[in-house]
């Protein structure tokens, strides 16, 4: 029998579970960690996460339904391990190359896939978060595609990134297209997320008149360029000038859009 105690934090983690952030954590923590020795311990964090998710799910949140994203999770992940315990040191070693881009490339069918058939992958996480009397509402589906379509987007950029590294420059652990460009799109898809809702629901109240204002709409993309900075003095000395660089104008660029969005709520405004 629960607690009554228990109930706060179980709805708490319920909560987090119904985020679509969480459900993309496998692929995210397995694009940043994969690279030439790296494919083992990457794929088995990933599968570990990913099964959590799912037996975290029914745990937590009994009745709750099963995910596209979280079975797309476990079958991908899973299949790797597989693949890998198996493969000869050939494949394997073609593996720890370009399962990124394999990984960044299947997310990408995942997402504009969902949006074919007309389910989101977003949408099963939004649904139990809303009244199933908005479930159906225009600017409700919309929000999902759109935001579905940023992550698309976002993963689509990472393979690009990540190809260009392995195939033109030979490199697999570059730090402008293995890290730097891929984190970026990671970040600013995150912040696209947490984003556009707040513009969505201010809409829905009356609260913004006419088109999106250009300066809210590329705070969070300003915001990308301070982690991008960082990213340049912890992983290349050489460039420190320009990690200071990146965050100074990050920094700056951020502070500047807030205001010139000053017309728009603080509480609709993300934090830099």
């Amino acid at each position: 029998m629960d607690t009554g105690t228990s109930e706060p934090g179980r709805a708490a983690a319920g909560g987090l579970l119904d985020n679509p952030l969480i459900g993309m954590s496998p692929w995210i923590v397995f694009s940043l960690l994969v690279g030439p020795g790296r494919f083992e311990i990457a794929v088995t964090i990933s599968l570990c996460v990913a099964l959590a998710l799912v037996i975290g799910g029914r745990v937590v949140r009994r009745g709750s339904s099963w995910k596209l994203l979280e079975l797309a999770d476990v079958v991908f992940f899973g299949a790797l391990a597989l693949i890998g315990l198996m493969a000869s040191d050939g494949t394997r070693r073609w593996l720890e190359t370009y399962a990124g881009e394999v990984s960044n490339i299947a997310l990408v069918v995942v997402a504009f896939g969902s949006m074919a058939v007309q389910m989101p992958f977003t949408l099963q996480y939004a649904r139990e978060q809303v009244d199933p009397a908005h479930w159906n509402a225009p600017e409700f589906l919309r929000a999902n595609y759109v935001i579905t379509g940023v992550w698309g987007l976002a993963f689509l950029v990472s393979a690009l990134a990540g190809a260009y590294g392995d195939l033109v420059l030979r490199n697999p652990n570059n730090l402008w297209t293995g890290w730097i460009i891929q984190i970026a799109a990671i970040v600013a898809a995150v912040r696209f997320t947490l984003w556009y809702p707040n513009v969505v629901r201010a809409r829905a109240r009356g609260r913004e008149r006419g088109p999106l204002s250009p300066a809210a709409l590329f705070v969070p993309v300003a915001g990308v360029l301070v982690p991008a900075g960082i990213a340049v003095l912890i992983f290349d000395g050489d460039l420190w000038w320009l990690g200071v660089g990146l965050i100074v104008v990050g920094g700056a660029l951020t502070r500047a859009l807030h205001r010139r969005a000053s017309g728009t709520p603080a509480d609709d405004v993300p934090a830099a």
